[in-house]
């Protein structure tokens, strides 16, 4: 009986590492042009030199429009170990929705390749934020995350 408690332990604990981070808002009470209800990483740990998709659910209150960026920051004992920065509206037509993004769209999913700098194997402080066109903050969300190198 034991052996069997060890077994479903061990699945429940390789679930439970399998799973998105939490992510929290991060806009600093700056109003934002998406209310975030949820941001889920797929797959989860980032796979260094692989592709991850960020799939983001709210209520979006302003369109997406030509000239948003995606910042994305790690830091590592308070010190920048991760950097990138895309076009937002290239991202997401890579994803089938290009720019304008209208109102009222629920889930918008954006896959980017995570850079070979990533650090493998250590708790990153990940900050990810977007800027609409127009300079409005569109979201910013920020979490514990961690990368590995993953088998291609």
């Amino acid at each position: 009986m034991k052996f069997f408690a060890a077994i479903a332990a061990l699945a429940v604990a390789a679930v439970a590492k399998a799973l998105s981070p939490a992510f929290s808002d991060c806009s600093a009470g700056v109003s934002t042009d998406i209310s975030v209800t949820g941001l889920t990483l797929a797959p989860y740990p980032l796979c260094i030199g692989q592709t991850v998709c960020a799939t983001i659910t709210g209520t979006l209150s302003n369109p997406i429009t030509a000239g948003s960026t995606l910042s994305i920051i790690g830091r590592y004992l308070g010190r920048v170990v991760y950097s990138d920065n895309h076009d937002l509206c290239t991202v997401l037509a890579a994803s089938g929705l290009p720019c304008t993004v209208n109102p009222p769209k629920s889930t918008v999913t954006a896959c980017i390749p995570v850079l070979s700098s990533a650090p493998a194997s250590i708790p990153v402080a990940l900050t990810i934020q977007a800027v609409n066109g127009n300079s409005n903050l569109i979201f910013c969300q920020s979490a514990t995350v961690t990368a590995q190198n993953c088998p291609v």
